[in-house]
């Protein structure tokens, strides 16, 4: 069993809090993939943190907004003749997307200030909370410098920006789930062995750099060409524009796509072998448990991705295969948490030592 501390050094209100917070993270993420997916990030095209919180609430507010859209370079090239009805359509998946990040904000700072007020947040915990607080902030403001990508001179946001502005809630997210089982847990007065706990941040790292990964494709659309696997179009490797230069990195569709299979064959790789490598080795703490939980997401969560790309991003699959991600990336999280809370005497160092993993 984990060697808890004092209860001072526990909160189950501070837990839960967090906990819940991650799970509209969690839905932020999978409503941006929406909002993506239905080109609808450009139908705002003001920043307005508190007055944006109502909708057009008038017929004359709501043609302001459309006239405002009507500017853009995406309505000149993909939706010139747009009825009002249909950028209405588009407008409430974007305003959506938008309260959801504001409701986020005050379900993280109402309750912190309340339970930093109460003494409720360990000690230890309350600077991880002021920098969770900023980081929300940051993601405003981040947001909108993706949307000013798309503004002017281009159909869709830039993909980089993007893929920006989906690192960070990741980020956000891998916080809270962190600090939400420190609360639960108390301090942490054990040290694994170094070779599993780099082994289970680099596992961490693995998904993290997927999730990114996938930010690419859906930012350069690349998940509607080559829609065959295993191979691309028939080949192992898709054609690429390489006038590009190093920016193909970022951009080419079929250079994108490829990436984002390799990092998926990668993760799968990585889990099975830590997998196998901590049942032989038959660690304590539920460290097992967890690898295997992660084990079988990443197996559905590929699974996904491959009935997503066959369907040329079925709304529905594509969803869930975002919402797939950021669990995966929890379960990650919650792995190398374990690994570093297990007690050294339960690993045995002469498999660490030679695997290193």
């Amino acid at each position: 069993m984990l060697r808890f501390q004092s209860l001072q050094d526990r909160s189950s209100a501070t837990a839960i809090w967090l906990g819940f917070v991650a799970l509209l993270v969690l839905a932020m993420v999978v409503v941006g993939g929406i909002t993506r997916l239905t080109e609808s990030g450009l139908s705002i095209t003001e920043w307005a943190p508190v007055t944006g919180a109502l909708p057009p609430l008038s017929d004359a507010e709501w043609n302001r907004q459309f006239e405002a859209y009507r500017q853009t370079t995406q309505y000149a090239q993909l939706n010139a003749g747009m009825s009002l009805e249909a950028f209405k359509g588009i407008f409430w998946w974007e305003w959506a997307h938008r309260l959801l990040g504001r409701l986020i904000g005050v379900a993280f700072a109402l309750p912190f200030f309340v339970l930093l007020a109460m003494r409720r947040i360990p000690q230890r915990l309350v600077w991880r909370c002021w920098v969770l607080l900023g980081l929300g902030a940051l993601q405003g403001a981040v947001g909108w410098w993706m949307v000013v990508s798309g503004l002017a001179g281009r159909v869709e946001v830039a993909p980089e920006r993007l893929t920006i502005h989906l690192g960070l809630a990741l980020i956000i997210f891998v916080g809270l789930v962190w600090t939400a089982l420190e609360a639960a847990s108390g301090e942490n007065r054990s040290h694994a062995p170094t070779g599993w706990s780099r082994a289970a941040a680099a596992l961490l790292g693995l998904v993290f750099v997927q999730c990114l990964l996938g930010g690419l494709v859906a930012g350069n659309d690349a998940g509607r060409v080559f829609t065959d696997w295993p191979l691309m179009e028939g080949a192992l490797f898709p054609p690429v524009d390489w006038s590009r230069g190093a920016a193909a990195f970022l951009h080419d569709q079929g250079l994108v796509q490829f990436m984002h299979r390799m990092g998926g064959y990668t993760v799968f790789l990585a889990v099975a072998v830590f997998v196998i490598q901590s049942l032989r080795t038959r660690l304590a703490d539920g460290v097992p448990r967890v690898a295997m939980n992660l084990f079988g997401a990443v197996v559905i969560q590929a699974l996904l991705g491959i009935a997503t790309l066959m369907t040329a991003l079925n709304p529905w699959l594509a969803g869930l295969h975002q919402a797939g991600g950021v669990f995966v990336l929890g379960l990650a999280t919650w792995l190398l948490w374990c690994v570093r809370r297990s007690h050294p005497r339960l690993f045995s160092s002469s498999i660490v030592s030679a695997t290193a993993l």
